[in-house]
């Protein structure tokens, strides 16, 4: 006779998107993303205080909670006003704390709602499960994004105003802010906002936040210099699949070596070098200590496969990424002997 399987709690909640957060007796709000959650929970807020001014809010911390507060907050006052009650760090919750949700999921308070922000792990299993047996409980699920996925993400921000973008402005945007999704959707409601026309452009984006781009680029740069070879192919590829151009990665790079070749064996201060080959005295300290563990031989075939990739990238060839990377590769590696001896 076969074993019998345990038996799965029931998943009752409902489940709706960040932007569709509305009122329930507990509102679960799950995941690592923390921008989703905090929009999220933003707007429960105001949600709640447009039906009613008088709300009164309340935000414990569930990793130093003390037992009875929840208990507290909860209790219906005098003037039965509508309280929304928000616990953060639901996953670092506790005893007490999660013993005092459990005991209100069974029997909410109405004209509550209760928010239990949970980013991630085992603790509080239970409370959980629980929650989400619920009828009339909401999730909202904050997963973070995936690279891939950043570029619909912003294009999203834009319809939800009913406003156009540019594809080719969406990635530069994306390019610029792939690090950090509260940046990026600030940058996409700072650009609609300032914005009179109604389609984005990618002159608007280069206007506002062209150097972001390229400080990205220099990013890169600096870590196929340094040699570290495993972060900077990691940047490359997080950045080309986030829509960064190859271009202004071959540009900042080929920046660097150009400053690197200039210094390369001259005696002298860096105030005395940069009035003499041009550039900031910091730039010429940055130089001269990346040129550490560089050899002529190596920065010269550095110079000529950057020239060699730069062409690529600009219509020499069917795949520019993989040009930049072989670029960054051999940079990192310090491995010229695919380039041929100028």
């Amino acid at each position: 006779m076969a074993a019998k399987k345990p038996a799965r709690s029931k998943t009752r909640i409902q489940q709706v998107h960040w932007r569709e957060v509305r009122p329930a007796p507990v509102v679960l709000v799950s995941g690592a993303e923390d921008f989703f959650a905090e929009e999220a929970i933003t707007g429960l807020r105001t949600m709640l205080r447009t039906e009613d001014p008088a709300l009164e809010v309340h935000e414990l911390d569930a990793s130093s909670y003390t037992a009875g507060e929840l208990t507290t907050v909860v209790s219906p006052s005098l003037f039965l006003e509508p309280r929304l009650v928000v616990v953060d760090r639901v996953h670092q919750g506790v005893d007490a704390l999660m013993q005092e949700a459990l005991a209100y999921a069974e029997a909410p308070v109405e004209g509550t709602t209760l928010v239990l922000r949970h980013a991630s792990g085992v603790r509080g299993k239970k409370l959980l499960e629980t929650v989400r047996a619920m009828e009339d409980a909401v999730e909202i699920q904050c997963k973070p994004l995936k690279a891939n996925e950043l570029f619909e993400f912003a294009m999203g921000e834009f319809r939800y105003q009913r406003r156009r973008a540019q594809p080719q402005a969406v990635q530069a945007l994306v390019a610029a802010f792939n690090t950090d999704l509260a940046e990026l959707a600030a940058a996409c409601r700072q650009l609609m906002s300032v914005a009179p026309e109604e389609e984005i452009s990618t002159e608007l984006v280069d206007r506002y936040y062209g150097g972001r781009v390229e400080t990205t680029g220099f990013k890169i740069a600096d870590a196929a210099i340094a040699g570290r070879l495993a972060e900077a192919l990691r940047l490359v590829r997080a950045g080309l699949d986030t829509g960064l151009n190859a271009v202004p990665i071959v540009g900042a790079i080929a920046a660097k070596l150009r400053t690197m070749a200039k210094v390369y064996g001259l005696a002298g201060s860096d105030a005395q070098l940069a009035g003499q080959v041009g550039g900031a005295p910091w730039q010429i300290g940055a130089a001269r200590r990346e040129l550490r563990g560089w050899s002529e031989p190596e920065l010269g075939a550095a110079i000529r496969l950057t020239a060699e990739t730069d062409y690529l990238v600009k219509g020499g060839s069917r795949s520019p990424e993989f040009a930049v990377e072989r670029l960054v590769r051999c940079i990192a590696a310090r491995d010229f002997s695919s380039v041929r001896s100028g």
